[in-house]
């Protein structure tokens, strides 16, 4: 795949604001980060995988935590509202045969933790995170390679 941003200079300026836009402390940057790795997990993208695991252990996040989202219903090392976080991620990303994918009972539970303006941003990272998928799917990028790099 040729170079997007060359192709479309604005996917850098688009990217940036989608990047200001959940940077508005009204989510920790750690769980739009947690979030953004688990929806690289479930699209089955190595490069978002890496890249947002690398920004997590840049940001101090334990390895424990790191390696615990794939399986974080279990793992004893996230809060509520971490916890509610990932299940929307899942819930968005993941076909549900018998219904909604996001049910009212799942959103109150977000609601709990995250006041409107929180929410509202943790919405938007994953569509941030969502926004990118094709262009990991498709372009294929090569984790730790610069796209200037990589790009044809």
């Amino acid at each position: 795949m040729s170079d997007p941003a060359e192709l479309v200079p604005e996917l850098k300026e688009l990217g940036g604001w989608l990047y200001r836009a959940t940077g508005n402390r009204s989510v920790p940057r750690t769980t739009i980060g947690l979030v953004q790795l688990r929806a690289g997990q479930l699209v089955g993208s190595t490069y978002l995988v890496l890249m947002h695991t690398g920004m997590l252990r840049k940001a101090g996040e334990g390895e424990e935590r790191i390696a615990a989202v794939a399986t974080w219903r279990d793992a004893p090392y996230f809060s509520a509202a971490e916890r509610a976080a990932l299940a929307l991620v899942e819930a968005v990303l993941t076909p549900n045969p018998a219904g909604e994918r996001v049910p009212d009972e799942l959103y109150a539970e977000a609601a709990r933790h995250y006041e409107p303006k929180a929410l509202t941003t943790l919405t938007l990272a994953i569509g941030q995170v969502n926004f990118f998928v094709p262009l990991a799917l498709i372009g294929k990028p090569v984790p730790g390679v610069a796209p200037s790099e990589q790009w044809t």
